[in-house]
């Protein structure tokens, strides 16, 4: 990512996140890692009261469409979330780790400096159009990828909120 990133916060203007895991290993290759980060993001999304429009969680990184709040910008707000997972989740890797005796040495007991790669990308969705593309491009990573053939079967998404009008994993604030 580039060094001289701008970021353009109290426009009033969605904000599309891109964030990876330390070295864009797959940290989040499990479904309960990925439950873990789904169920964090909506304690966040409460107590900092941001909308959440989408998101999907990749193997090893993610997607977020949010707002703005009078009082965070995204920043902080990715700064709180990325905080909190890295605690439970190398927490929950260290007990699964301690729980497999016969497997020291192999790439299962590494221990990371860190969970999560130190920026992220934030693009300012400053229109409907752009908006869609966003999510349209979000809901589509897990199908180019092979994870899934129809982007509404993979739960770690908004994308059944918008497709089938399911209550998901977190909450889904859409906007027009």
């Amino acid at each position: 990512m580039p060094k001289n990133l701008k970021r353009y916060a109290g426009l009033g203007h969605l904000h599309f996140l891109t964030f990876s895991c330390y070295r864009r290993l797959p940290l989040l290759g499990t479904e309960p890692a990925r439950d873990t980060f789904v169920q964090v993001l909506g304690t966040i999304q409460k107590r900092y009261n941001f909308l959440l429009v989408g998101y999907v969680v990749m193997p090893e990184h993610v997607h977020l469409l949010i707002s703005e709040t009078a009082e965070h910008t995204p920043s902080t707000i990715l700064k709180v979330l990325k905080q909190r997972l890295s605690r439970d989740l190398i927490s929950a890797r260290e007990l699964a780790r301690s729980n497999r005796s016969s497997l020291s040495g192999t790439k299962a007991n590494v221990i990371l400096p860190r969970f999560w790669q130190p920026r992220f990308y934030d693009f300012n969705v400053y229109s409907a159009t752009k908006r869609r593309e966003k999510l349209e491009y979000m809901h589509q990573n897990p199908v180019k990828r092979g994870l899934v053939r129809n982007p509404a079967d993979w739960i770690w998404s908004s994308c059944s909120f918008y497709e089938k009008g399911t209550v998901g994993l977190v909450r889904i604030d859409p906007v027009e």
